[in-house]
């Protein structure tokens, strides 16, 4: 049987509906959820993005400020932006948008953010409450893995499930949410000191892939009927496309079609989902809460 294609667009804009209702009753207080968007530079990616959450916050009926500010800021100025952000109670969420230059300190600035308006879940304090199982905020990727898992009905308990990566974004919180009791789930993290990758793979009924290396994962790496989470977006110069380039996942997609139970395009997978979920972080933000999506 051929894969079945989970459709992050499609379940992205059901998060979305349910959250217009909440911003509904949060304007009915006067309060419009307000995100504060700190972008350093011209990266295009990075450009690129912010003007995604715009218009998705924009659509859901949020609020966003973008600071746009230019790459040769220095770190105490940065560091002021969000001092400012922090301390104004109509912003209520706070992202800085990754990378930074080559000379700031990401480590630094992150810090720098209010825990309680860290609506990326990137704060050492939202690590701490992640790993200790405590409420707190989650980075939207990981979260909304989670929920795609749910929403397309892949069994997750008891299962064993590969995260193939083990950065502080995608693949660390990736696993600490995984083992949760919500979940139950057996894991095991792969990353570029793994010996013998594809023997490890083999055996995940469930494969989350962030190594951000196109095309690693290939067809005879996975087995019958698993379900493949693409998290990888890499942009593959392509003279044949409009922009000079195309996108292209972590993993074979088309080797895979007719092999993985179920699989994420790249394009309109993981993408969208990491979108919905900083909404709903921020929708908890304005609420003061921490609510199960």
């Amino acid at each position: 049987m051929p894969a079945i294609i989970i459709d992050g667009k499609e379940t992205a804009k059901k998060i979305q509906d349910k959250l217009k209702v909440r911003i509904s009753n949060l304007k009915e207080k006067n309060i419009v959820p307000c995100l504060g968007v700190v972008l350093v530079g011209e990266n295009p990616a990075s450009l690129s993005y912010v003007r995604g959450k715009k218009k998705a916050l924009a659509e859901t009926g949020m609020e966003s400020r973008i600071i746009e500010m230019p790459a040769e800021s220095t770190e105490n100025q940065i560091l002021e932006t969000i001092f400012s952000l922090n301390a104004n109670p109509l912003v209520h969420g706070i992202l800085v948008q990754l990378p930074l230059p080559s000379h700031i300190n990401e480590d630094k600035i992150v810090s720098a953010i209010d825990p309680a308006k860290d609506v990326d879940g990137f704060h050492p304090i939202s690590a701490g409450n992640l790993l200790l199982g405590k409420p707190g905020f989650i980075p939207g990727t990981p979260l909304g893995i989670i929920y795609l898992l749910r929403e397309w009905n892949i069994p997750v308990k008891s299962k064993h499930i590969v995260v193939l990566g083990r950065s502080n974004i995608v693949g660390k919180p990736m696993a600490m949410l995984l083992i949760r009791k919500e979940q139950n789930a057996t894991v095991t993290v792969c990353h570029t000191g793994t010996i013998d990758l594809p023997y490890f793979i083999r055996q995940a009924d469930i494969l989350i892939a962030a190594a951000g290396r196109p095309g690693l994962v290939s067809k005879d790496m996975v087995k019958d009927g698993a379900a493949v989470i693409d998290v990888g977006v890499n942009r593959i110069e392509d003279p044949s496309k409009k922009k000079g380039y195309r996108l292209q996942g972590d993993v074979d997609y088309e080797g895979l079609l007719d092999k993985a139970g179920w699989i994420t395009p790249v394009p309109g997978g993981v993408g969208p989902m990491t979108i919905a979920m900083l909404m709903h972080n921020l929708a908890d933000a304005a609420e003061g809460i921490h609510s199960p999506i």
